[in-house]
């Protein structure tokens, strides 16, 4: 079969291609505790599942407009005036099934040949990926260890270019943790506005899931909601991802175009998966703060064990649900790490070059996951590693 080239040009996700070699070696005995996926280990809150059953009942099984049933688009724009102090409307949202979609749709309209697109490195394939498959140059913004896997906003002012389109920020960040201040958001917003036809797409998937501080939108700042496409969703604050529903809030001609891109491909979001939507943003966020708070104890045993482990450093992520841990001192690749650790420890975890260049010598771990299965990871790992020497 010959396949266009442009096909080529796409990456993948490694989580996904992990997560299958494990289930393999479980079928065939193995136990493997899985520290892959980044998916929250909690059932969806109860009054979210039963607005979705009821709505199933209700009828709205049929097709929906495709940005988004209009009571849905009402309710992201309440919660993101209540929750980011943006003046939003329904015509600046766009509905989509997972916030994949929306960042697809997004590079499609923005990105082009001869366009340059800034992203963070190490950071969410999908994004580079995605940056080469529109034809557009993808321009790595290096997140650096020694700063607790902050961008240095000197090095990106040299970055931007004429030919540069778009910046995309994710914070809380996947697959480091950290969190962007505000001091750096107006940094990067006062170079954004030196520049015409400069956006930012801002990922805020995990904007809930904070352990130190409050989340900030670079969107909120002066002039910035007019360049800003954000991204947001319901699988990781509400532990939604089998649900598929995800939202981007963006300048209304945006909307337009991303809108018929939507058309051409998904046609609509489910609408009953709506309703439970707007049950998650409308009612008790008690079970979001419940998860935050465990997923905070976590952090701090993952971290803690890691950081006595001989040969790894751990810095301490400041949101979402992962930790990225520096293993050069094991004397292996990232990949070698990865793959050994799941053929002799029983762990299935992610090589740091899976989310870039700039992710070789480091881990990514998910701490979603219980306590228990977490310690006795971190036990496998400890011998895994000492048998190293």
């Amino acid at each position: 079969m010959r396949i266009a080239s442009r096909i080529l040009d796409l990456g993948t996700e490694a989580a996904f291609e992990v997560l299958a070699k494990a289930r393999a070696l479980e079928a065939q005995g193995k136990d493997i505790i899985h520290l892959e996926i980044g998916e929250p280990d909690f059932d969806t809150p109860s009054h979210i599942v039963e607005a979705g059953v009821k709505a199933l009942r209700d009828g709205y099984t049929h097709y929906g407009p495709t940005a988004g049933l209009m009571e849905m688009r009402e309710a992201i724009a309440r919660n993101s005036r209540e929750v980011r102090g943006i003046d939003t409307v329904p015509a600046q949202v766009v509905v989509a099934p997972g916030a994949k979609p929306v960042m697809f749709y997004t590079i499609l309209a923005l990105a082009e040949p001869g366009v340059e697109v800034i992203y963070p490195n190490p950071g969410f394939p999908i994004y580079e990926s995605l940056i080469r498959y529109a034809g557009a140059t993808p321009v790595p913004m290096q997140l650096l260890e020694e700063k607790s896997y902050h961008p240095n906003l000197d090095d990106l002012a040299s970055t931007i270019t004429d030919r540069t389109r778009l910046i995309v920020l994710n914070s809380p960040e996947n697959p480091c943790g950290s969190i962007l201040t505000l001091q750096e958001l107006e940094t990067i917003a006062d170079l954004v506005k030196q520049h015409d036809d400069l956006y930012v797409l801002t990922d805020e998937v995990y904007k809930d899931i904070l352990y130190t501080g409050e989340h900030h939108s670079i969107a909120s700042l002066p002039g910035m909601a007019e360049r800003t496409i954000i991204l947001d969703g319901f699988s990781k604050s509400y532990a939604m991802t089998g649900w598929r529903l995800g939202y981007g809030i963006m300048p209304e001609e945006l909307a337009y175009h991303v809108t018929r891109l939507a058309v051409n491909n998904i046609s609509c979001s489910a609408t009953f998966t709506q309703i439970a939507g707007i049950a998650a943003l409308d009612g008790p966020q008690d079970a979001v703060q419940a998860m935050a708070a465990e997923f905070a104890g976590r952090r701090r045993l993952i971290t803690d064990g890691l950081r006595g482990i001989p040969g790894i450093r751990c810095p301490e992520p400041e949101g979402a649900f992962y930790v990225f841990p520096n293993i050069t001192e094991t004397g292996l690749t990232s990949r070698q790490f990865e793959d050994r650790v799941m053929q002799e420890a029983g762990i299935a975890l992610l090589a740091g070059t899976g989310f870039g260049e700039f992710g070789e010598g480091y881990v990514r771990i998910s701490y979603a996951n219980s306590r228990e299965n977490i310690q006795k990871a971190l036990d496998r790992l400890d011998t895994f590693v000492r048998g190293l020497v």
